[in-house]
């Protein structure tokens, strides 16, 4: 869940954040790990989302790519604004350029002035260019920052692909099944009433439900329709959406795809941030929005122990936000001085890993799938058929 929290710091003055989050008390520990203080807290309703998403759908990766570009060609970053802002064509998109453009020629920093735009530039991005400002690195973080979207996105694109085939052959194989017991059934059921005979149980019990689904299918239709509408209500409730997520933690094999991802996430936006100039205690807060709000509580005691002094491979191994073979690439980075670098080699394991076991999931699930979907159809068709061929038996 989103929410925009209203908080200060320092002398920056008023200003909204964009903030993933479990709840609002999550919402408000992020900002204060952040060191802002916080003055209201407010939820983004999933249907502003999507209205958002239409209406602006900022280009973050496209924009960090062409103001990298410019950057390294030599122009200032007011003029590399400006010349982003001429060549746009969306009035969505150049308003926000023209914002940021304002901002700066009032004399705000590019992260001050990116961080008046919640809605369009996450915190994890504010506070990669602030770190960016101290170095003077300002387009090698940007063109980092962009590789570490694609990566990100690139992994997320590759499970949905790989889902969209067992989604289309269950949806399909759903319609089939429906229109067999909605029309196909009953017009059997209604000969076999003309005919008198006696059916197999089986065949009976089957045309008794497709009689009764012809006779009442308006009434079905409603009660479908309504839990439809409550399950997509359900869905946008902040708590439900959280309790089916720990539902969905609570699944052994799934639980544990469901954390090495979001511990890729997190080791990659950590090395992205440290390979800016960013101190790790700092940048613990920023990219623990990623975790899950349990990984997020272990992460807070980690940090207090690195705080106190401790090795970050030790804190983290102690607080189970590691597998062995990372811990020793992070060994290895903290001998060399190289932690961003292994981190992110940490993240692409397990990105790599996640796609292996999505590759081989899939292509176990879509056999067992068409073998569940063709043996349901198969069974209806037969229960229909069977009465006619025991008919024509008899006949013979």
């Amino acid at each position: 869940m989103q929410y925009v929290v209203k908080a200060l710091r320092g002398n920056e003055g008023l200003i909204e954040l964009l903030l993933e989050a479990a709840d609002a008390d999550d919402a408000a520990v992020q900002a204060k790990a952040q060191g802002y203080s916080v003055i209201a807290i407010r939820a983004v309703q999933q249907w502003a989302i999507l209205l958002r998403w239409r209406k602006s759908g900022f280009p973050l990766t496209l924009f960090s790519q062409e103001l990298a570009a410019l950057l390294d060609a030599g122009l200032p970053v007011l003029d590399s604004l400006e010349a982003l802002a001429e060549k746009e064509e969306q009035p969505a998109i150049r308003k926000t350029l023209t914002q940021l453009i304002s901002s700066i020629s009032e004399g705000h920093t590019l992260s001050q002035a990116l961080e008046q735009l919640p809605q369009d530039f996450p915190s994890l991005y504010v506070a990669t260019v602030r770190s960016s400002e101290k170095t003077g690195a300002l387009s090698e973080v940007l063109s980092r920052y962009a590789e570490y979207q694609l990566k990100v996105e690139g992994v997320r694109r590759k499970v949905v692909q790989s889902s969209i085939y067992p989604v289309l052959l269950g949806v399909m194989g759903a319609v089939v099944v429906v229109f067999l017991m909605v029309v196909v059934v009953p017009r059997f059921g209604h000969i076999y009433e003309d005919l008198g005979s006696d059916l197999p149980f089986m065949s009976r019990l089957m045309m008794q439900w497709g009689l009764f689904l012809d006779a009442h299918w308006r009434l079905l239709l409603a009660v479908v329709v309504t839990a439809a509408a409550a399950m997509g209500y359900a869905v946008s409730k902040p708590g439900s959406r959280a309790w089916m997520v720990e539902r969905l933690w609570q699944i052994p094999l799934l639980g544990r795809r469901l954390h090495l991802y979001q511990m890729a996430r997190f080791y990659r936006s950590l090395g992205m941030l440290l390979q800016g100039g960013m101190p790790i205690v700092a940048a613990l807060p920023l990219a623990s929005g990623l975790l899950h709000v349990s990984m997020r509580e272990r992460l807070e005691r980690a940090a207090t122990g690195i705080r106190e002094g401790r090795a970050f491979s030790q804190a983290m191994e102690e607080h189970g936000l590691i597998t062995p073979l990372a811990l020793r690439l992070l060994r290895v980075g903290e001998l060399t001085g190289r932690m961003g670098e292994m981190m992110e080699r940490i993240a692409a394991f397990y990105e790599d890993d996640m796609s292996r076991w999505t590759e081989q999931f899939i292509r176990l699930f879509e056999p067992l799938l068409m073998a569940v979907v063709g043996l349901v159809i198969g069974t209806i068709v037969v229960l229909m058929y069977f009465p006619i061929f025991e008919l024509a038996g008899s006949l013979g």
